[in-house]
């Protein structure tokens, strides 16, 4: 386990997959996910059968709480690319339906995974694409966690009726301060 001050993140266990599949299906979460689909036990049972075969690119984890060890989220590395040395960051505070939040838990849980990316994987570049009605997280890694825009992709997701743009976002390992 990563352990930070009060939480700690985890390898994904299949216990954790009913907590996945409520937080993923929380109509305000999943607009936000490429996966627009509501999940079932099964989905999120084939989704850790390929997190175990894909081991290599993949790095998920449970954000739990140190005191009670209570799963409260999920964070992840996805889709680790060796040669350019850069991988996806996935991350939402499923507890209380906050999804992001810019409280102490998120901070800290988003924190480890970044110095664990840049730390132990040896990544050069983090980042993730964000839809820009996601203001949220928008917020959150653009102004807490020092990511910056890299480019915006038109038009590309439909939600709600209308298309919306999409944002790259990332931190690479020389404008991370630690």
């Amino acid at each position: 386990m990563i352990k930070g001050e009060i939480i700690g993140l985890r390898a994904v266990e299949k216990e954790d997959l009913p907590f996945f599949r409520d937080w993923r299906n929380l109509i305000n979460f999943r607009r936000n996910f490429r996966e627009v689909r509501e999940l079932s036990i099964s989905d999120q049972e084939k989704w850790f059968e390929h997190l175990q075969n894909t081991k290599h690119i993949n790095f998920m984890f449970t954000i739990v709480r140190l005191e009670d060890n209570k799963p409260i989220g999920a964070a992840g590395i996805l889709y680790v690319n060796w040669i350019n040395r850069s991988g996806d960051f996935s991350f939402y505070i499923g507890e209380n339906e906050m999804y992001i939040g810019n409280n102490e838990t998120a901070s800290e849980a988003s924190k480890l995974l970044i110095e664990y990316g840049f730390n132990n994987l040896n990544l050069n570049k983090i980042w993730m694409e964000l839809y820009e009605f996601d203001t949220k997280k928008l917020d959150f890694f653009l102004n807490t966690n020092q990511f910056k825009e890299d480019g915006r992709l038109r038009e590309n997701c439909f939600e709600d009726g209308r298309y919306w743009d999409s944002f790259i976002i990332s931190l690479l390992k020389k404008d991370y301060n630690i």
